[in-house]
């Protein structure tokens, strides 16, 4: 599917690049420079450029162009999803996602997208099963590296890769099981001086805290 990823700054430099299936010359994204020029501004960039022999895909987030490339016509959707996973992930690993951060973290950076991907296909996505495979970068952890020579791999596979909900973390146990929920709205409105209500608008979110051990039914009932 996804046969080579590359990132982009905003001043138009490679400056990393990863390869799944085969390696893709850098001269492809020249297409993809040609319609950064046309657009006037970043986030204006097409998402998917076709070209003669390959299709990019790209994402904008932190100032950084996430460019991937396809060989085979699959859901744009899909791959682009995929691409924010990888900013959120990067995001969740190093606390911010820039070319800095990337850059001093290159090694756990590759590790993370080696497992990410498997011959350009989606394998694992998930924050929790990625952490049992790859460590997050500590400070402890790299000097316990250079001293030693190991690296962030885990030694153990991840127990809820292959759960029905690989997003939670197995044998999970609190103290005490506790779920706290909070509704938060927010009221748009244009009132006229006459007091009428010319457009209206709410929006609500749910913000949830829940402390559950192991994989209990939970029924809610709003009122």
């Amino acid at each position: 599917m996804i046969h080579s990823l590359f990132l982009i700054n905003a001043s138009g430099d490679i400056f990393l690049e990863k390869h799944w299936k085969s390696v893709v010359s850098r001269s492809v994204c020249d297409y993809f420079f040609e319609a950064q020029e046309r657009a006037s501004e970043a986030e204006n960039v097409p998402p998917v450029i076709p070209t003669p022999h390959h299709y990019l895909l790209s994402v904008y987030r932190h100032k950084i162009f996430f460019v991937a490339v396809i060989q085979s016509e699959v859901p744009p959707l899909f791959v682009i999803e995929f691409l924010h996973r990888v900013v959120d992930t990067f995001q969740d690993y190093f606390g911010v996602c820039s070319e800095l951060m990337i850059k001093d973290n290159v090694v756990v950076v590759y590790e993370v997208l080696e497992e990410m991907l498997d011959n350009g296909f989606p394998l694992a996505t998930e924050s929790n099963i990625l952490k049992e495979l790859i460590k997050p970068p500590t400070i402890l952890r790299t000097v316990v590296n250079t001293i030693t020579g190991s690296t962030n791999v885990g030694d153990q596979l991840p127990t809820g890769q292959l759960s029905v909900v690989p997003w939670r973390r197995t044998g999970v146990k609190y103290t005490n099981n506790e779920a706290y929920f909070d509704v938060i709205e927010e009221i748009d409105a244009i009132i006229d001086k006459s007091g009428s209500t010319i457009t209206a608008e709410i929006q609500g979110v749910i913000d949830a805290c829940v402390k559950l051990t192991g994989m209990p039914d939970l029924t809610l009932s709003f009122m």
